[in-house]
């Protein structure tokens, strides 16, 4: 599933194509995702002009005057800017075209969503119970451990909770305890502020690194413009199970939590 990485780094890729433009006209080939794309859009978006291209945690948010089209990517979808005229695939379920170009959404298990909404987007159903975003001066160490205190929930699955934070996806998650050397099972509200102040650090150095280089190369995402990311050179203990920490070469381990494999380093993380 792409990440938050992912999500801003396709959030880049398009906003400089998008931002600005003259929507022309709207397609809809296969109008059952994971919600129905609603009845109508055409005519509610052709001729508007797409003001922002935002994103709050891992949805896309394509500002027009009368409203705003909410976009997400799902477990294997992915947006393209590609010439109108390109034929649609199998999977193309969806296009926004303007110009001579056009904003594709492929989608090949149809898990994504295309929203819209005519008021304040931040008060949408799916948005309005969301915690901060992890890159957000708002989000520090404070907030983990306050959120935190009294909570038996293993630390990995609370930094995963979309209420607490939004976007620390797996991989993120994994790879943030690591460099925080706190073990992915520590009870929550047994870890200090100290620590706290920490982790959100390593979160916010590790979400940063991941979109500066494209997000990480999973099998059903590449980036919007069809290059794949390259984070996953970095990983040091994602998907590393029996091979040696990069700090004690000590061979990293995998236990699963909430349904979710985790990787740790049991000599560095406690």
């Amino acid at each position: 599933m792409p990440e938050l990485p992912e999500v801003e780094t396709t959030r880049r890729g398009i906003e400089p194509h998008l931002k600005g433009a003259t929507i022309d006209q709207v397609v809809v080939r296969q109008a059952k995702l994971r919600w129905p794309i609603p009845r109508g859009l055409d005519q509610k978006l052709a001729g508007e002009s797409v003001v922002t291209v935002g994103r709050r945690a891992k949805y896309l948010l394509l500002q027009t005057a009368p409203g705003t089209l909410i976009l997400h990517l799902g477990m294997s979808g992915s947006l393209r800017i590609t010439a109108s005229d390109t034929p649609a695939g199998k999977h193309d379920h969806f296009d926004i075209r303007f110009g001579d170009q056009l904003l594709r959404l492929n989608d090949p298990r149809r898990f994504g969503a295309v929203l819209w909404c005519r008021g304040d987007p931040a008060k949408h159903k799916l948005l309005a119970t969301l915690g901060p975003e992890p890159l957000d001066e708002r989000f520090d160490g404070d907030h983990l451990h306050t959120l935190s205190r009294g909570r038996r929930v293993a630390v990995k699955q609370f930094i995963m909770d979309g209420k607490v934070v939004v976007g620390v996806g797996n991989i993120y998650a994994s790879e943030s305890l690591f460099r925080a050397r706190i073990h992915p099972r520590t009870a929550a509200g047994k870890i200090s502020r100290t620590r706290y102040l920490a982790l959100t650090e390593t979160i916010k150095e590790v979400l940063s690194e991941a979109i500066t280089q494209g997000g990480t190369t999973l099998r059903d995402f590449t980036g919007s413009d069809g290059k794949p990311g390259y984070f996953t050179q970095q990983l040091n203990v994602y998907g590393r199970t029996g091979e040696p920490c990069p700090l004690c070469a000590t061979p990293i381990k995998q236990l699963t939590l909430g349904q979710r494999s985790t990787f740790y380093c049991p000599s560095c993380q406690h």
